[in-house]
């Protein structure tokens, strides 16, 4: 009886006891599962936490945005980073050709060595580091504008160049301009006599800038062309961003009277010698008008073929292929050129040519004793020949670099801005 009754208190006991037991583990369940949102909560924190302790603090910045297209040649593939510094940056063309660059001292900000392609493809990978040595990454691909939607502007005179006090800056551009006031605002043309700049517009291709009287001797004109991203018709845009500056030389001006055939070379005001020349002849006039010197060749080919010059037969009246000494003074042909075929008696006395001035000169352009040499050694690019008593019309102004033809009111009034 007593065994059996201790049985019993054991069995009851166990019970109890696994009754604790499976109500403590019950109890920690219905205890998850009331409050199973912030336990989990504060798993996930500690989880997020540690992420985010992984997770660099750099902050990669490239332009353009990726995807962009019509992007500038000059002002493209920038990266910058902020809250960290970079460390490794590459630039490839579509086909992988690597783009060469340079990251900042301060490594904060990376550029292209040089100016871009237009119409290229650009893949940018950027790497950069936080403060506690964690990496970031960032990549952009970008097309840059094409030429057909873009335009460029070829002007003249070159770079670092000395020109005659006549030389306008002259800009031919490669697209009509419809914009033309938005594109002028984009061009500066200033210098250090203080003389007020113009520039205008002889059509939609080109524009030219000049003061209201030659340039003053020895000074220094500078050109800016601000044209990167200017729209300059619809949906064409301007790529070029550079300075150009130039020097102004002595002041060398020349008359060319037709009626006395002789040519008197002035600088600064004052003759320094006069030569004997034969212009245009009584049927082949010479343009009158302030012309300047634009090209210069030692020798040069001239067929009057090419001028409208020709013969029964469709050839050209005259076909010489080593003039010596020639300085062109219009595009449609006109120059001043040296002469050694003509007799040495028609200079200063009979007008022979087809409408050039003619000096006298020798074959072979060697001998530096000749009129024609004189002249050629003693002109620089830009000098004004002005041209008088021919009998012919003035010049165009937009007939070579000779807008000194027009009044300073017609000037201005040929600015957009």
């Amino acid at each position: 009886m007593t065994n059996s009754r201790r049985r019993k208190g054991l069995t009851v006991a166990s019970a109890l006891l696994g009754g604790v037991l499976v109500l403590s583990a019950c109890s920690g369940g219905d205890d998850d599962a009331s409050g199973s949102d912030g336990g989990n909560d504060s798993s996930q924190s500690k989880v997020d936490e540690a992420a985010a302790k992984k997770t660099s603090e750099a902050q990669i910045k490239i332009t353009p945005k990726d995807g962009s297209d019509n992007a500038s040649i000059n002002n493209s593939a920038a990266v910058t980073v902020s809250k960290g510094t970079l460390t490794d940056v590459s630039m490839t063309t579509a086909d992988g050709t690597a783009v060469k660059g340079e990251i900042s001292a301060d490594k904060l900000s990376w550029k292209p060595s040089g100016q871009l392609e237009r119409s290229t493809t650009y893949k940018l990978t950027a790497e950069a580091k936080d403060s506690d040595g964690r990496v970031a990454h960032e990549n952009a691909s970008f097309t840059t504008v094409s030429p057909t939607n873009s335009f460029i502007g070829t002007f003249t005179p070159d770079d670092g160049t000395t020109v005659g006090v006549g030389m306008p800056v002259s800009i031919n551009f490669d697209k009509a301009i419809t914009n033309k006031a938005a594109v002028q605002k984009g061009i500066t043309v200033s210098s250090t006599s203080g003389q007020e700049v113009v520039c205008h517009w002889f059509n939609a291709n080109r524009m030219d800038c000049r003061p209201d009287d030659y340039w003053q001797e020895n000074s220094t004109v500078t050109l800016k062309l601000a044209l990167d991203g200017v729209e300059g018709a619809s949906g064409v845009y301007g790529v070029q961003q550079k300075t150009v500056t130039f020097k102004i030389g002595r002041n060398q001006v020349t008359y060319v009277d037709a009626k006395t055939k002789q040519m008197k070379v002035t600088q600064d005001g004052k003759t320094v010698k006069t030569i004997p020349i034969s212009a245009g002849a009584p049927d082949n006039k010479t343009y009158e008008g302030r012309m300047v010197i634009s090209e210069k060749f030692k020798e040069t080919r001239m067929n009057g073929a090419t001028v409208g010059f020709t013969d029964d037969d469709g050839k050209g009246e005259y076909d010489i292929k080593d003039v010596p000494h020639a300085m062109r003074l219009t595009t449609s042909g006109t120059f001043v050129h040296g002469n050694y075929w003509g007799a040495k008696s028609i200079f200063g006395s009979v007008n022979t040519s087809h409408g050039c001035v003619g000096l006298s000169d020798t074959k072979g352009a060697n001998d530096p004793n000749t009129p024609g040499a004189w002249f050629y050694n003693s002109s620089i690019i830009g000098d004004v020949v002005v041209v008088q008593n021919t009998g012919d019309k003035t010049v165009s102004p937009d007939n070579g670099l000779n807008g000194w033809n027009m009044s300073w009111a017609d000037w201005k009034a040929g600015s957009a801005v």
